[in-house]
C-alpha cells in the first residue's frame, strides 16, 4: 500500500492534495487523429461536469461530479461522446477527427483563441499550420506574403525580411519562443536565421507593438508562437522533402517529438541545397554598363543550409517549462554583379557551375538558447523567457585595392560576431471578475563585436529594459476595453575604430601627412522614452468593431548613429548621425471584421505619423568616386489598410481577395514631399480554391489559383525609380496520400509559381535597386511524411 501511495504521488506530481483527494479526479488528454498533436481550448461538458483542456490538451474533472456520459466537442473537429465508469483510473486518450468543412487557409484569429483575439483591440492576423504547409516557399517572410499588409524584401532565392505595411528592417520585431530574434537584420543583404520547418503557428501584429514587445516593434510583429506540448505517451515525427526546379533545390527536414508522462521533448534536422536562380531576362544595366547572363543564372546566388533543433521540457500540475537549442547555419552567394563593379575584371568564372559559391559571398552561424518556463498560481500566472544567441556573420569578397586601401590580404571584408542576452518576465492577475492584468519587465543586452578589412559600423555595447502594465477590463461579454503604459531607458556604447592603411590629409600649414583616419569614436549615448495605447473590441453578432491608437518608439541603431564606410553590395558610401533623436510613431488602427456561413469581410485602415523617421539620405558629396550617403530624420505621414473578403460558394468552392494600400508623404527635412524608401504601390490578390474530394490515394484533394496584381509605384524618393505593375499567376495542388494505411496521411504538394515566366520586379526587393527581376518560372513538389 505503501509502495502504491508513493507511485500514486509520483503520477500526479506531487500534488499538495491528499491521496483521497488525488483519486476523486478524472484525467485525460485529446489530441488531432492524424497529427497526434494536443488540441487546446476543447470542451467536455455533461451533466454538472465542464472542463476546457489546456495548451497541452490536458483536462481534469472531479469524480464526483462525472455523469455517465460526457461529450466532447471543439471547432473544427467531430464531437465525441464517452462514458466512464467512477471506478476507472489512468489517463485517457480522446482522438478527435476533423470535420468535413473547409478549413481557412489564414484566418484573422487562431480557431483555439479566436474568441480571445476577437475581445483584443490590437489588429492581428493568425497562422495555422496548414496555411504554412500550403504556402511554403524558400523562405519564412516569402511563405507569409499572401497575407494582406505583410511583404518581403528579398534577397535572392534563401532569404528574405519581413516588412508590414512598408516597414521593415528594425521597424518589425520577429519574436520566437518569447525571444526577439537578433542577429544583423539591419543590413540591406541581410536574412533571417530562423527554421521556418517544425513551425505551427505564427501571430501577425500589424501596427505599433512596442507596448508589449519593447523597442524595434514600431511598426508589427512576426511572433513565432511556441509548439503545442505533445500528448501524454506519445510519439510522432515527420520528414519534409522539398524539391524545386528554377534554382535546383534540394531540401529534406526530419523532425520528431515525445512524450511520457512529465517530460517531453523535440528534435529536427534541415538541410537545403540550391543553385543559382533564374530569372526572366537575359541581361542586366547596372551602373550604365550591361551584364549578360549565361542561361538565365542569376550567377553567384546559389546557397547552402543546414539547421538543428532540440528542446526537452516538463509539465507539471501548475508549473511548465521547455528549453530550446538551435543552431542555423548558411552560406550564400551574393550577386556578383551587385557588389561593385570589380567583377568585370576579375578572374573568377563565375558561369562555370550553376552550383559553386564563388566570392563574393557570406557565412553565417546562429546559435539560440532559450528557456520558457511558467508558474500557474490561481490568480497569477508567471510567465519567464530567458534567451542567449550568438550571431556570427563574415562576409567575404575578392580583395582588391580601393581608394588608398591597398590591396588586403585575404577575403574576409566584414565580420560580425554579436552576443545577445534576453530576459522577459511577465505576470498576468485577475483581481477581480472584469479586469486582467499583466505587468511585466524586459531587458536586452547585446555586444557587437567586428572584424576584417572593411569598415562599415563600429563594435558597439546595447543595453535596453523596459517595464510595462497592461490592463483588460470587460464591461460586458460583448465590449472590451484595453490600455496600457510603458517606460524604456536603453544606452548605446559605440567603440572607436582606426583605417589599418594610411589616408593622405592635408594640414592647416599646406603639407600632407599620411594618417590612420579614424572612422569611429568612443561614445556613449542615452535614450528613454514613455509609449502606450488605448483601445476598444465590440461584438455585435457576427461583426466585431476594433478601435486602437498607440504610441511607440525605436532606439536608433549603431550603423544610423555611427557608420563610416562603403557598402559595396550598394555602391555607396554610408554615414551615421550621432545626433539622431530616438524615432515616435503615433499610429491609430480600426477593424470591422464580418464573418458568417457564407463569407467574411475585413476592414482595416490606419493612420500613422512619425516625428523623426530615420532613412539614408543621399547628399552631394563625394568619397572615393563613391556618393555620400547620410543618416538622417524627417517627419513622416502615412495611412492606408487593408481589405479582405472571402465567400464560399459551395462547400468545395470558395474564393478570397484583398487589397492593401500604404500611403506615405515627408513633411518636412530635405525630401520633404516624397515617400519614403521601399514604400510599397497598391496591391491585391484573387485566390480560388476547389476541393474535389477523394481520388483513389488522392485524398483531400485541393487546388488553388491565384494572381497578385501590383499597381506601378510612382511615388519614389529619388534616386529610388519608378516601379512598373505586373501581374503574376500561380497555381497549387496539394492532397493528403494513404501510403502506410495508417491514421496519418502524408500531404503532397505540387505548386508552380509565375507561370507564364513573366518579367517584373517588386518596388520592396532588394535586388529591385540593381535591375534584377523576380525569379522566373518555378516548380515544385513536397512531400510530408509523419511517422
Amino acid at each position: 500500500m505503501i509502495i502504491r501511495l508513493l507511485i500514486m504521488g509520483l503520477f500526479f506530481g506531487f500534488s499538495s492534495y491528499s491521496y483521497t483527494q488525488q483519486i476523486s479526479y478524472f484525467e485525460g488528454s485529446v489530441i488531432d487523429s492524424i497529427t497526434l498533436k494536443p488540441i487546446s481550448g476543447v470542451t467536455i461538458l455533461g451533466k454538472n461536469v465542464y472542463a476546457v483542456t489546456n495548451d497541452s490538451g490536458y483536462f481534469k474533472i472531479k469524480k464526483s461530479r462525472l455523469s455517465s456520459e460526457v461529450e466532447v466537442s471543439h471547432l473544427g473537429y467531430l464531437p465525441v461522446k464517452f462514458t466512464i465508469d467512477e471506478q476507472q483510473n489512468g489517463l485517457l486518450q480522446i482522438k478527435l477527427k476533423t470535420a468535413s468543412t473547409a478549413l481557412d487557409e489564414v484566418s484573422v484569429h487562431s480557431k483555439s483563441a479566436k474568441r480571445v483575439a476577437k475581445e483584443t483591440a490590437t489588429i492581428s492576423v493568425s497562422v495555422d499550420e496548414e496555411y504554412l504547409h500550403a504556402n511554403r516557399e524558400n523562405s519564412l517572410m516569402q511563405t507569409l506574403r499572401k497575407i494582406p499588409g505583410v511583404s518581403t524584401m528579398t534577397i535572392g532565392s534563401g532569404q528574405s525580411k519581413p516588412t508590414i505595411r512598408g516597414l521593415g528592417f528594425n521597424r518589425v520585431s520577429v519574436v520566437q519562443n518569447g525571444i526577439k530574434h537578433e542577429a544583423q537584420q539591419w543590413g540591406n543583404d541581410h536574412g533571417l536565421e530562423i527554421d521556418q520547418y517544425g513551425i505551427e503557428e505564427i501571430r501577425i501584429i500589424k501596427g505599433p507593438a512596442s507596448l508589449m514587445y519593447g523597442s524595434d516593434a514600431i511598426a508589427g510583429v512576426v511572433d513565432i508562437q511556441p509548439a503545442k506540448t505533445p500528448a501524454i505517451n506519445s510519439f510522432n515525427g515527420e520528414v519534409n522533402i522539398l524539391g524545386e526546379t528554377n534554382n535546383d533545390l534540394f531540401a529534406v527536414s526530419v523532425g520528431t517529438q515525445g512524450r511520457k508522462q512529465r517530460w517531453f521533448y523535440r528534435a529536427r534536422l534541415t538541410y537545403r541545397d540550391y543553385a543559382d536562380f533564374k530569372v526572366p531576362t537575359e541581361r542586366i544595366s547596372y551602373e550604365n554598363y550591361i551584364f549578360e547572363l549565361n542561361n538565365n543564372n542569376l550567377r553567384n546566388t546559389a546557397g547552402q543550409e543546414a539547421n538543428g533543433s532540440f528542446s526537452i521540457g516538463y509539465v507539471g500540475d501548475s508549473f511548465k517549462s521547455e528549453t530550446f537549442i538551435s543552431n542555423v547555419n548558411a552560406k550564400n552567394g551574393f550577386f556578383a554583379n551587385a557588389h561593385g563593379l570589380e567583377v568585370r575584371t576579375s578572374s573568377i568564372d563565375y558561369d562555370k557551375s550553376n552550383r559553386d559559391i564563388d566570392l563574393p559571398f557570406h557565412k553565417v552561424n546562429h546559435i539560440k538558447i532559450v528557456n520558457n518556463s511558467s508558474l500557474d498560481l490561481d490568480t497569477h500566472k508567471l510567465y519567464f523567457d530567458i534567451g542567449y544567441q550568438n550571431n556570427q556573420r563574415e562576409e567575404h569578397s575578392e580583395p582588391v585595392p580601393h581608394g588608398f586601401m591597398p590591396k588586403p590580404p585575404n577575403s574576409r571584408e566584414r565580420v560580425f560576431t554579436k552576443n545577445t542576452y534576453s530576459l522577459n518576465v511577465k505576470d498576468i492577475f485577475k483581481p477581480n471578475a472584469a479586469h486582467t492584468l499583466s505587468a511585466g519587465l524586459n531587458t536586452e543586452y547585446q555586444n557587437n563585436n567586428i572584424g576584417g578589412w572593411g569598415f562599415l559600423i563600429p563594435a558597439y555595447d546595447r543595453f535596453t529594459a523596459g517595464i510595462f502594465l497592461f490592463d483588460h477590463y470587460e464591461v460586458n461579454d460583448n465590449l472590451h476595453l484595453q490600455g496600457g503604459v510603458r517606460y524604456d531607458a536603453g544606452t548605446l556604447k559605440t567603440n572607436s575604430y582606426y583605417d589599418w592603411y594610411r589616408s593622405p590629409r592635408d594640414n592647416n600649414d599646406g603639407t600632407t601627412s599620411n594618417v590612420f583616419l579614424q572612422r569611429a569614436e568612443n561614445r556613449d549615448l542615452d535614450f528613454n522614452s514613455f509609449s502606450g495605447s488605448v483601445g476598444i473590441s465590440y461584438i455585435n453578432k457576427n461583426t466585431t468593431y476594433k478601435l486602437n491608437i498607440g504610441k511607440s518608439f525605436r532606439m536608433p541603431l549603431a550603423h544610423e548613429l555611427a557608420s563610416d564606410g562603403v557598402n559595396y553590395h550598394m555602391y555607396r558610401y554610408e554615414r551615421g548621425n550621432l545626433d539622431l533623436d530616438p524615432e515616435s510613431s503615433y499610429q491609430l488602427d480600426a477593424e470591422v471584421l464580418v464573418e458568417s456561413g457564407l463569407f467574411n469581410l475585413s476592414v482595416s485602415p490606419f493612420v500613422n505619423f512619425f516625428d523623426n523617421y530615420i532613412y539614408l539620405n543621399p547628399t552631394s558629396d563625394y568619397v572615393e568616386t563613391l556618393q555620400v550617403y547620410e543618416y538622417t530624420q524627417s517627419k513622416v505621414f502615412r495611412t492606408g489598410g487593408e481589405l479582405s473578403l472571402g465567400y464560399n460558394f459551395t462547400r468545395a468552392f470558395n474564393v478570397n481577395a484583398s487589397a492593401e494600400y500604404v500611403y506615405s508623404r515627408q513633411t518636412s527635412g530635405p525630401k520633404e514631399g516624397f515617400t519614403i524608401p521601399f514604400s510599397p504601390p497598391l496591391i491585391g490578390t484573387l485566390t480560388t480554391n476547389y476541393r474535389f474530394g477523394n481520388f483513389g490515394y488522392l485524398n483531400d484533394l485541393n487546388l488553388t489559383f491565384d494572381m497578385r496584381f501590383a499597381a506601378a509605384q510612382n511615388e519614389i524618393v529619388p534616386p529610388e525609380e519608378i516601379t512598373a505593375g505586373y501581374s503574376v499567376f500561380n497555381l497549387s495542388l496539394r492532397s493528403k496520400l494513404d501510403l502506410f494505411y495508417t491514421e496519418n496521411s502524408a500531404l503532397l504538394r505540387i505548386k508552380l509559381n509565375n507561370i507564364f515566366n513573366s518579367e517584373y520586379y517588386d518596388h520592396t526587393s532588394f535586388y529591385r535597386l540593381i535591375d534584377v527581376p523576380e525569379a522566373g518560372r518555378n516548380l515544385s513538389v513536397s512531400l510530408t511524411l509523419p511517422f
